[in-house]
C-alpha cells in the first residue's frame, strides 16, 4: 500500500496514463476524480465499479482505491487537505455544503455525477480551471476558488438526490423536509429547537415529538445529537479548527459545554479524541 501526501492547500492535475501505478493508495487528503475521456474499472474499498468519460469519484483520507485501466485513460485530479478550504475564501455557507457532500459521499456507490443534465455544466468547469491553471492569467486562482465553489454545489445535489432512501414510500415526505432542515441550520441552536420547528412545518409542539420518531425511527433530540457529533468529529478529524471556533461555529455556551456533550456521545472530550486520531 502506498499513502499519499498533499503539502499544499490544493492541488489540481490533468494526467494521462495506459497503466495506473502499481500499488493501491490510500490518501491524506480529498480528492475528486473526474474521467475525462478512456474507460476501465475503479477500485475503492475492494468495491469495484466501471468507469467511463464523464465520470466522477469523490475519495475520502483512507480510502484505498487504484483503476484498473482497459483503454487510454486521462484523469482530472482536484486534490485538498482542509475540508472546510477556510483559508482558501470559500464562503461558509458552502463550507457547509462541501462538509454535507463529504459526509454522505460514501452512501452514493460508483460515480457521483449521476444526472444528465448536469453533466455537460460539470465538464465546462473542469475545462475552465484546467485552462485557468494552465495560462494563469489575471486573477486565475481566485477563478480557480470559484469555479471549485460552484462544483462543490452541483456535486453536492447529484449526492443529495441518490442518497438511498430512508424512509418507506409511504412515509410523509414532511417527515424528511424536517430532517433536511435540521441539517441545514444546524448551526443556529434557536432554529432547531422544537418551538420553531413545529411553527415552522405547522406540526403542533405536543404532537412534533412523536411524528418525527414515527417516520425517522429516532427522537429529534437524538438525531440533532447525532448529526452535531458528526459534525464535530468531522472537523477535529479533517481540520485544524481550535476547539473554541467549533464551539461558537455550532453555537454552543461555552467549551465546558462542549466538551460535555461530546463526551456523553463519543465517551472521551474532544481534544482526546483528536490526540487517538493523531497517533492512529
Amino acid at each position: 500500500m502506498i499513502r499519499e501526501q498533499l503539502y499544499e492547500p490544493y492541488a489540481i492535475s490533468v494526467q494521462t496514463m495506459n497503466e495506473y501505478p502499481k500499488g493501491a493508495r490510500q490518501t491524506a487528503f480529498f480528492e475528486l476524480v473526474y474521467v475525462l475521456g478512456g474507460e476501465g474499472r475503479h477500485c475503492v474499498n475492494d468495491n469495484r465499479f466501471a468507469y467511463k468519460q464523464g465520470d466522477m469519484f469523490l475519495l475520502t483520507p483512507n480510502d484505498l482505491h487504484d483503476f484498473a485501466i482497459d483503454t487510454t485513460t486521462e484523469f482530472f485530479f482536484l486534490r485538498f487537505n482542509d475540508v472546510y478550504l477556510k483559508s482558501n475564501g470559500i464562503v461558509k455557507d458552502n463550507i457547509q455544503r462541501l462538509e454535507y457532500l463529504l459526509y454522505n459521499a460514501k452512501q452514493v456507490p460508483g460515480s457521483i455525477l449521476q444526472h444528465e443534465s448536469d453533466k455537460p455544466l460539470v465538464k465546462a468547469m473542469i475545462e475552465a480551471i484546467i485552462r485557468a491553471q494552465i495560462n494563469r492569467d489575471s486573477c486565475w486562482d481566485k477563478l480557480i476558488l470559484s469555479l471549485v465553489n460552484t462544483l462543490v454545489v452541483v456535486l453536492a445535489r447529484n449526492i443529495e438526490k441518490n442518497l438511498p432512501q430512508v424512509y418507506e414510500d409511504n412515509k410523509e415526505e414532511k417527515a424528511q423536509d424536517i430532517i433536511q432542515y435540521i441539517q441545514a441550520n444546524i448551526y443556529d441552536p434557536q432554529l432547531i429547537k422544537a418551538e420553531h420547528v413545529s411553527h415552522e412545518f405547522g406540526i403542533s409542539l405536543a404532537y412534533l415529538g412523536r411524528y418525527f420518531k414515527k417516520h425517522t425511527g429516532k427522537t429529534m433530540q437524538d438525531y440533532i445529537a447525532s448529526y452535531k457529533t458528526k459534525l464535530i468529529e468531522n472537523r477535529l478529524r479533517y481540520s485544524t479548527m481550535r476547539l473554541s471556533e467549533i464551539v461558537d461555529e455550532l453555537g454552543f455556551a461555552d467549551e465546558s459545554h462542549f466538551n460535555k456533550f461530546f463526551k456523553k456521545q463519543k465517551g472521551m472530550n474532544p481534544s482526546e479524541y483528536r490526540k487517538n486520531l493523531a497517533v492512529s
